[in-house]
């Protein structure tokens, strides 16, 4: 059964008194433990597409499925625990909360499921272990650099064992030396957790490592590549 199955999801936005298309008709179908990116320019509707798949916002027409559900049919209390429980997000400004400590802001994912403040305490020092800051627990986002930053915001993504991680531009704001070993990170997240990726970018490198390519142009799909090789090439 896929991960995400979508058919002719369409999105437009008011500005003022203008409309503004983000997505029109786009379908695809996404299986599970598929390393896949939307790619496309600027305004090409990436990021809006992402959001209705993720579930963080709605289309004004077509429907979704996520894991065999049917998402029109769940109310907003039902979609926020498919997206508390079941994926994981990372996003171009890594939204961490400022106040809280690399753990606390990791297990803030789970204090929000009313899981045990001890359990919630290990598996964020897991989490983060996984990724490679352990013994940064303690620090605040301020006393963290841009890249271990974003690896707290995959930290916080997958310490809830999602089936899908959705990744909004998450290279873009980084060097390149930095964005290289996040993707890197990304890949192994994959191959050893057998979690699903799905990235909006632009990043060629991204592009690269995806075992496929939906590319986006005017909030349309313009084409579905498979990669022949992908995520560890």
């Amino acid at each position: 059964m896929p991960i995400l199955e979508a058919r002719s999801l369409s999105k437009t936005y008011r500005l003022g008194a203008e409309r503004v298309v983000g997505v029109v008709e786009a379908s695809l179908t996404l299986e599970k433990q598929s390393f896949a990116v939307l790619a496309g320019p600027s305004g090409s509707g990436k990021t809006t597409l992402l959001n209705l798949l993720g579930l963080l916002d709605t289309p004004d027409a077509g429907s979704l499925r996520f894991e065999g559900t049917d998402v029109s049919t769940l109310d907003e209390r039902g979609r926020a625990r498919l997206r508390r429980e079941r994926l994981g997000f990372v996003f171009q400004a890594h939204q961490l909360v400022p106040v809280l400590s690399a753990e606390e802001n990791v297990a803030l994912a789970l204090w929000i499921r009313k899981l045990p403040e001890e359990t919630c305490r290990s598996r964020a020092r897991a989490a983060l272990e996984a990724v490679g800051l352990g013994g940064l627990e303690s620090r605040r986002p301020d006393a963290l650099s841009g890249g271990q930053r974003q690896r707290v915001a995959v930290a916080r993504a997958i310490v809830g064992e999602p089936a899908l991680v959705l990744a909004d531009e998450p290279t873009a704001s980084l060097d390149s030396e930095t964005a290289g070993k996040l993707i890197d990170l990304f890949a192994r997240i994959h191959e050893e957790r057998g979690v699903a990726f799905l990235f909006s970018s632009h990043d060629p490198r991204i592009v690269e490592r995806a075992d496929r390519c939906i590319r986006l142009l005017d909030g349309r799909i313009t084409a579905d590549e498979r990669a022949a090789a992908g995520v560890g090439a």
